[in-house]
């Protein structure tokens, strides 16, 4: 009989073993024998921490409410969202685990750790942050991904400095790196649609005049989905006070008519559906109305011959509506 058999862990030990083992990171060489062993016991203690909230049996409430508090009360999120660069491939994923199981930890109707991030807002920005890092990028991608399902996170975000950094993200990364922080983008501009609504209509200057770099980049793909999302967002209900303002300005209604004589279809196609936007505008202001006006034997010609090989009634139908509103004008 082994009458010195270990006790299992307790959640507050294994908090406390990450928390006490991650400055070890930073005090020891890389490759050293010493770095090897703290990212050992931090991998190990995650393991047991992933064991506890998705293990084999039945989770143990009991257990789990006393790991997210211990966690809590250590700030070990924004800690290993810090330091997940220096961790193993493997820990880096067990992280994402432990961070998303515990954002959608639920107790009636509240969420604890939405409540906990609300009130440090340095670990939303912190993730995000890991798009600078091409290593760790998809792995706070996805961390990210799911604080921005909740409202009162994403409001941070969306509300901050921070999120003005997306083109920066899209526009200089890889192109796995630069579609993920495209999609979180996306995720932040039509998850939450009163709120969003409300956001563009207070910051709609700042907010377009960012949103047209990405509108207007060399980068054939990110080109193509900011079209697409710039037509969902316009064509979205919650948002048409903002798309009253953005059909009113010429300057749009010229960068949407130049986007129509791309040399990719695909642009053509996207552009077409935000152009449709200004023509069937039932109170077009003047200056709108005379850009029209003064192209209207050109757009005839051109959407006559738009995309006549697609076998798309919708878009066929919107074509002819369009073609009949710029004849009577």
């Amino acid at each position: 009989m082994n009458f010195f058999k270990s006790k299992p862990r307790t959640p507050t030990d294994l908090v406390r073993g990450i928390r006490d083992t991650i400055p070890r990171l930073e005090s020891t060489v890389p490759g050293s024998e010493a770095r090897k062993k703290a990212t050992e016991e931090i991998s190990k203690n995650l393991q047991s921490i992933k064991a506890l909230l998705y293990g084999e049996s039945e989770p143990q409430p009991e257990l789990v409410a006393q790991l997210a508090q211990e966690t809590y009360n250590a700030d070990l999120l924004l800690v290993l969202v810090q330091h997940i660069s220096r961790l193993e491939f493997e820990a880096r994923k067990d992280v994402v685990q432990i961070f998303n199981s515990l954002l959608r930890r639920q107790i009636g109707s509240r969420m604890p750790t939405v409540e906990y991030l609300v009130a440090r807002p340095d670990i939303i920005f912190a993730t995000m942050a890991g798009y600078e890092n091409e290593d760790i990028a998809l792995n706070t991608g996805m961390i990210l991904k799911e604080m921005l399902r909740h409202e009162q996170l994403s409001k941070i975000l969306l509300y901050s400095d921070q999120f003005y950094k997306f083109p920066h993200y899209i526009e200089t990364t890889t192109f796995g790196i630069s579609c993920d922080a495209f999609a979180n983008l996306k995720e932040t501009l039509t998850r939450h649609k009163p709120m969003v609504a409300e956001y563009l209509e207070k910051n709609y200057d700042r907010f377009f005049a960012s949103f047209t770099t990405l509108i207007m980049s060399s980068n054939y793909v990110t080109k193509r989905q900011s079209l697409k999302l710039l037509g969902e967002i316009l064509l979205d209900r919650a948002n048409f006070n903002v798309m009253t303002r953005y059909i009113a300005n010429e300057a749009n209604l010229k960068m949407m008519m130049n986007l129509l004589r791309s040399k990719s279809k695909n642009i053509q196609f996207e552009a077409f559906h935000v152009f449709k936007v200004f023509v069937a505008n039932p109170k077009k202001p003047l200056q709108i109305e005379t850009i029209l006006s003064r192209n209207k034997d050109k757009l005839l010609v051109f959407l006559r011959g738009f995309h006549n090989d697609k076998d798309d009634e919708q878009f066929n139908d919107e074509k002819q509506f369009l073609i009949v509103q710029i004849q009577s004008l």
